[in-house]
């Protein structure tokens, strides 16, 4: 087993491509905000098994959104639609709230960069282990 094969490691891995593929989701929600009709989309978040360390396949899982859209090995592309509130959606039918979406950005981005830095912060504490600095 490689050191970067750590449960830790991947789950750090999971939470960043979640991270990302949820950024692009939040864009298309921000670019289609006067499209008529058009409902906000965002990704279910990742849930782990604690003992394991591996996704957990009970409860909420991920899913395609599309036939057309690929799967990474091992883990599904999940959107899941959020229904806007009543009183959100605009006269055209539009559901998009932008403030909403830019907090989601935001938060978004902090956790990506907290996964980036404890997975930096876990490698160099295993190259440290190992007795390469």
């Amino acid at each position: 087993m490689a050191l970067t094969d750590l449960p830790v490691l991947s789950m750090l891995r999971t939470r960043m491509q979640w991270a990302q593929a949820r950024q692009g989701v939040i864009a298309e929600n921000v670019a289609n905000a006067d499209m008529p009709g058009f409902k906000p989309r965002d990704l279910v978040e990742p849930r782990f098994d604690r003992a394991t360390g591996a996704l957990a396949t009970t409860g909420s899982s991920l899913t395609l959104t599309s036939a057309g859209h690929m799967a990474p090995p091992g883990q599904a592309v999940g959107a899941d639609s959020k229904r806007a509130k009543g009183f959100e959606i605009r006269p055209s039918g539009n559901g998009v709230n932008l403030e909403d979406e830019m907090m989601k950005a935001g938060e978004n981005q902090s956790d990506y960069q907290l996964a980036a830095s404890l997975y930096q912060h876990s490698l160099t504490t295993l190259k440290i282990a190992i007795g390469k600095s």
